[in-house]
């Protein structure tokens, strides 16, 4: 069992497999050029299984694949077979775009993969294209629709930006109530990354819309999740998550992983360590202690963008949000 100085019992793992992405969402990285880190850099999957072994064998129950978009780098299916053989009942998710999903749900489910989250900020197409410069909404909402075909379960994750989607706050919950998918809404993180204009709706103003069109009632925090759940009188739930808050902080159970081996204690890049080297060399003794001292040096609460700072100059595609 792996546990942190704050007696924090750590059995999730995030994975992000690239910090490529096909979308240039404006809360992201909406300019930047459309590269990639060299090949080389990143572990292969190979390598990234080795290490996950050493977490699965010392405790770690669920793991996510992230990015940057995932779906972006080839044969992600093997990869989760990979570890869906090692430990057929491990949670096994995955957070997407969902742009390219349609194609490869079916082997994603077959390999593996149990649950979805997939960013459903709009269901308006000129809407959509305004967030991620591209025109996307079609290949989404398709993918998520075979994906609930072919039996993964699906939630939804989305950010409302005033003056851009958040007319569409019912919208996209009634969409999501309808096919059985838990949304979440997010308050907008603010970043030196994305677009200096944006303003999010904090999570007071969604519950504001929310409560003229429903009746319902606070859940509080689902065990170490960071969504805060909501339940309305015919039983569906959804969520909000307030990532400037710490409330959901002393349940954390969660480090990251990203795809050129760093070892992060919290979504900021605070303490991180490299595991690349003894991973290529195939030195798993000294991989073990990385991951040990990381999880001992993980904080107590997170640590947004610093002292006074009201934004974060974080990189959230490289460590999957």
């Amino acid at each position: 069992m792996l546990k942190d100085s704050f007696d924090r019992v750590i059995d999730y793992i995030r994975v992000s497999v690239t910090e490529r992405c096909n979308f240039r969402c404006q809360y992201c990285m909406p300019e930047k050029p459309f590269e990639w880190v060299p090949k080389e850099n990143l572990l292969t999957f190979e390598e990234l299984f080795e290490f996950l072994k050493i977490a699965i064998d010392e405790g770690v129950k669920k793991i996510r694949i992230t990015g940057g978009e995932p779906l972006l780098r080839e044969d992600l299916d093997k990869f989760i077979k990979m570890i869906y053989d090692y430990k057929s009942d491990i949670d096994l998710a995955m957070t997407t775009n969902g742009y390219l999903l349609k194609g490869v749900a079916r082997k994603l489910k077959d390999a593996g993969l149990k649950r979805l989250n997939v960013s459903i900020d709009t269901l308006k197409p000129d809407v959509a294209k305004k967030i991620a410069q591209k025109d996307v909404l079609k290949n989404v909402l398709d993918g998520v629709e075979e994906a609930l075909k072919v039996g993964l379960k699906v939630k939804a994750n989305m950010v409302p930006l005033r003056g851009i989607n958040d007319g569409e706050i019912i919208d996209v919950l009634e969409y999501c109530k309808k096919r059985d998918i838990t949304v979440r809404f997010i308050e907008y993180m603010e970043n030196i990354h994305a677009s200096k204009d944006l303003k999010g709706l904090k999570s007071k103003e969604v519950l504001d819309i929310l409560s003229k069109h429903y009746s319902f009632k606070d859940e509080g925090f689902d065990g170490s999740s960071p969504s805060h759940y909501y339940v309305m009188d015919d039983g569906y739930r959804f969520g909000i998550i307030e990532p400037y808050e710490d409330d959901f902080c002393q349940k954390c159970n969660r480090i990251r992983l990203t795809a050129e081996g760093y070892l992060i204690p919290c979504l900021y890049f605070d303490e991180a360590m490299s595991i690349a080297d003894a991973v290529k060399r195939g030195d798993i003794k000294t991989a073990a202690l990385v991951l040990k001292e990381v999880i001992k040096n993980k904080p107590e609460k997170n640590r947004w963008g610093g002292e006074d700072d009201e934004a974060s100059n974080r990189a959230f595609y490289e460590t999957g949000g």
